[in-house]
């Protein structure tokens, strides 16, 4: 390969990961404020918490029954078309739950929509994408790259959804969730396949039936989307009902969607940075301070938020031990899953 070839192919390869990081931390950061809207739609139009509840939950269902049937349209049609039409889908989820009123079962559809619009412009599409491109010796640090932006979109999104909830009402919020998940239209169009010379010519095309019978009986994966639904669950759960619970306890609404922001910074910038600094300590210590590490994390959030205590390090080292635990499952069932591919 020629030195200009190779120059071209870092630089399509660094706009792949920057716009699959900026797409997926705007996908992520969308899904994880819309409990922000729990609190002034209830309210507004006269429905019951559940009502909303279930709409989220309802996305959040379709978002994984939906990704093995989205990830083999990528295959066949190619991550752009794929990236495109599910943003679209996803902005007019967003759009129908802010003119829901007026629409029997108008809230269902959107989070029917809004699933399908997850499920095409998160994880599954561009993680696929950013793999094949990648080199297997790199691979785990080129999606980790990337997957480690998904959180950088709650930091912003949320503080700038309440601002405009606060300023403008959450119809107009709402209308700008919408707008925004269009954008990730628009980021999709440069994105294209990148093919390293180990997978060209090798591609082959797998039914869907087989794969997801092969899938299921890899123990691996099992287990990590095991892992993945105990994860998620929390996840969701926190960011749907925590704006709404802290607004009922007579706090700011302003401090629920800055706990919805430091989710995202501790978790993709702040930890990081801990782990590098101390990377001395952590070996000499065999790995062991990375307990401590995680237990500053429950230390830094309780001292951001008034409303968030931590009872004593022992307890902050409690949630970092069941922390570090998820963490451990998961990496064990990736290298396997990576292993077998």
């Amino acid at each position: 390969m020629t030195p200009m070839a190779t120059l071209h192919n870092r630089r399509a390869m660094l706009v792949l990961i920057v716009l699959s990081g900026l797409i997926i931390s705007l996908c992520m950061g969308l899904r994880q404020s819309l409990g922000l809207f729990m609190r002034p739609m209830t309210l507004d139009l006269g429905i019951s918490a559940a009502t909303f509840g279930f709409s989220i939950a309802l996305q959040n269902i379709v978002y994984g029954l939906s990704q093995p049937f989205v990830g083999a349209a990528a295959d066949r049609y190619g991550a752009r078309p794929v990236l495109i039409v599910t943003a679209l889908i996803y902005a007019a989820g967003l759009l129908l739950m802010a003119f829901s009123k007026g629409v029997p079962g108008g809230l269902q559809m959107a989070g029917f929509l809004a699933g399908i619009g997850t499920a095409g412009t998160g994880f599954g599409v561009l993680i696929g994408t950013i793999s094949r491109a990648t080199p297997p010796e790199k691979r785990s640090q080129t999606v980790g790259l990337v997957a480690a932006a998904g959180s950088l979109g709650t930091m912003v999104l949320a503080p700038v959804g309440q601002s405009l909830i606060d300023g403008f009402g959450w119809q107009v919020a709402m209308v700008a969730f919408a707008a925004v998940a269009g954008s990730m239209a628009l980021l999709s169009l440069p994105i294209k396949e990148l093919n390293i010379e180990e997978t060209k010519g090798k591609n082959v095309r797998q039914p869907l039936g087989d794969a997801l019978r092969e899938a299921m009986a890899h123990r691996g994966y099992l287990f990590m989307t095991l892992a993945f639904f105990a994860c998620g669950f929390q996840l969701v759960f926190i960011t749907t009902h925590l704006p709404a619970y802290l607004q009922l306890c007579g706090v700011a609404p302003g401090v629920a969607a800055s706990a919805l922001g430091l989710i995202g910074l501790f978790n993709a910038l702040v930890r990081p940075v801990l782990v590098l600094l101390t990377l001395p300590v952590t070996i000499v210590t065999l790995g062991l301070f990375l307990f401590v590490i995680n237990a500053l994390m429950f230390y830094f959030a309780a001292a951001v938020l008034e409303s968030f205590h931590v009872d004593g390090f022992v307890a902050a080292l409690v949630g970092s031990l069941l922390y570090s635990l998820c963490g451990l499952v998961i990496d064990a069932a990736l290298e396997r899953l990576f292993a077998r591919a």
